[in-house]
């Protein structure tokens, strides 16, 4: 083989170990790991307070974050937090006083949706920020149930949130404006964690 011959060569398998490299860095996050739902009439005069139930079903083998989400009727991100959910337990988030009581912009949500990704904790009982890359690891699989209150004469409907596919996009996404949150929120912007574990 001439020396161009081999410089070709290991350009190419150069080449193709980036390739390789940049592919797995892009990689889509697994299955299982998001989930979304709505709600309506919060904060609203006479309407009943709703509720999301997050549950851990142990099978990841140990202890879950539930990366939450919560956006109003313009596509902008209300308020963001994270909330651990011990195998086989349930956290109960309520939508008026953890979900949307603390918007960045100070005025109160009473429509939107919640988007609820399953993360992996840092360590017993820990979960940190999900506004950076490595903080937001997905880990199947949390799953989230959500009362609605409807628009006629408030009546409350209860179902399970729906399942969505994460996208590496999407999770950068979460997390930038999780981030501007946290940069410029001067503690608005930050959810609760309701009652449970």
């Amino acid at each position: 083989m001439t020396k161009t011959s081999v410089l070709v060569v290991c350009t190419l398998v150069l080449a193709l170990c980036t390739s390789s490299v940049l592919a797995a860095a892009a990689t889509t996050p697994p299955a299982d790991v998001m989930k979304v739902d709505y709600f309506a009439n919060a904060n609203t005069e006479g309407a009943p307070d709703a509720t999301i139930r997050i549950d851990n079903p142990g099978t990841s083998g140990g202890g879950l974050c539930a990366a939450i989400f919560v956006f109003d009727v313009y596509q902008e991100m209300s308020e963001c937090c994270s909330c651990y959910v011990s195998p086989d337990g349930l956290r109960t988030l309520s939508v008026n006083e953890d979900l949307t009581s603390n918007p960045l912009t100070g005025s109160s949500l009473t429509v939107g949706v919640v988007k609820i990704v399953s993360t992996i904790a840092t360590s017993a009982k820990t979960c940190p920020n999900p506004d950076t890359a490595s903080n937001l690891v997905p880990t199947p699989a949390v799953r989230a149930w959500a009362t609605h209150i409807q628009n006629s004469n408030f009546t409350i409907t209860e179902g399970a949130s729906q399942d969505a596919t994460l996208s590496s996009t999407e999770e950068g996404n979460l997390e930038k404006e999780c981030n501007a949150i946290h940069s410029v929120g001067s503690g608005a912007g930050l959810c609760t964690c309701g009652t449970g574990d």
